[in-house]
């Protein structure tokens, strides 16, 4: 099978992870994988993963973008060029790029879900769904559901699979830490862009609270975005300079994860949260917000903690108990990787995966 990944970048990020780990299994299987993008630092990877890169403009948020309509031209020369089987899109740009493609090809689309979409009049008029849909939870199909009224059979719900032997192994702890600057205290996490929806403010809220407790404790937040200028502002309006640490996006997450002694997913609606499962495989004690995806991978008081969104004082309960239990903090630590090993391996993600690619290759019209 020859299949075409369509992506706006490979910059480090959960659609990546996704891609990488999705990729690198259909070629394990023998498949062939062709991904478009409009390129980033996480080439080296995908190349190494024997995935045949290809350069379009697709770096927009704009569904009616110019880079669109380019892309189509430059994309549906090769595709009959490399002779592609079905199209993958893995964003609403993309999604149109690809429906494009489909019909212009008379290829299947299949479209990932890893979101939840605002209910727009375009999404209405122009859907661009394909001929199957993968929902990466179970929260997003029902989303896609009430939301856009697609049919359920048209809907396959597969959780992002992780590949478990890149972590829990925590011997760069101590390096890592030393090259932040945090000596061996306690070392809480976020690794997320930084969007509202991610739950930001009310994490570093929260640790106004965790160091009147625990005076030496350090927040780590990882990612770029749109919202870094206000929490950083939100930083020094608490006088939380010295006790919050921002850096941008890394390409060593299992890292920093491994000199974590939390990790918090504030998050006010996710998906699924693939940031949080690699936590979770790493072996971290993690607190979670009780929406979306996070209720399906955080069991309360069993592999993690569940606080309510947007509510600073109980993220806050919870990143202090576990500070102050290093019993607890190990036992939902291992609790969790055991959790992820159990039920989001890569092995599953891609037959699952596999057995859609097929579905939609017998699809009338297709």
């Amino acid at each position: 099978m020859r299949v075409l990944f369509i992506a706006n970048h490979l910059n480090v990020g959960g659609i990546s992870s996704y891609l990488l780990t999705l990729a690198g299994g259909l070629k394990q299987k023998g498949h062939q994988v062709y991904l478009v993008s409009g390129g980033g630092e996480l080439e080296d990877k995908f190349i190494q993963a024997g995935v045949t890169l290809l350069k379009a403009p697709l770096k927009t948020k704009n569904e009616i973008s110019p880079k669109i309509i380019f892309s189509f031209w430059k994309l549906r020369k090769a595709a009959r060029k490399f002779n592609i089987d079905l199209i993958h899109s893995h964003s609403r740009t993309t999604q149109v790029l690809g429906d494009l493609l489909s019909r212009s090809l008379a290829k299947p689309h299949i479209f990932s879900c890893h979101g939840f979409f605002k209910p727009r009049l375009s999404r209405r008029l122009f859907p661009c769904w394909g001929q199957k849909v993968i929902a990466v939870s179970q929260q997003v199909k029902e989303h896609l559901i009430c939301d856009f009224k697609l049919d359920a059979q048209k809907i396959s719900v597969i959780h992002n699979g992780i590949d478990t032997k890149n972590f829990g192994d925590f011997s760069s702890r101590d390096n890592t830490r030393a090259e932040l600057g945090v000596p061996a205290d306690f070392l809480v996490g976020i690794i997320a862009r930084l969007s509202e929806v991610k739950g930001h403010i009310y994490l570093i809220q929260a640790m106004l609270e965790v160091i009147k407790n625990f005076p030496n404790a350090k927040l780590l937040i990882v990612g770029q975005g749109k919202t870094r200028g206000a929490l950083i502002k939100e930083t020094q309006d608490l006088g939380l300079e010295s006790s919050i640490i921002f850096i941008p996006e890394t390409k060593n997450t299992k890292h920093l994860l491994a000199a974590m002694d939390i990790f918090v997913m504030p998050s006010l609606q996710e998906g699924l949260g693939l940031a949080l499962m690699e936590a979770m495989a790493q072996g971290v004690a993690v607190v979670g917000c009780a929406v979306g995806g996070i209720k399906t991978l955080i069991q309360d008081k069993v592999n993690g903690l569940l606080a309510a969104p947007a509510d600073a004082p109980a993220l806050a309960r919870a990143i202090i108990t576990l500070l102050g239990d290093s019993g607890l903090r190990r036992a939902l630590g291992a609790r969790a990787r055991e959790f992820i090993m159990a039920n989001f391996s890569q092995e599953e993600m891609v037959d699952k995966t596999e057995k859609v690619y097929q579905q939609s290759l017998k699809t009338p019209g297709a």
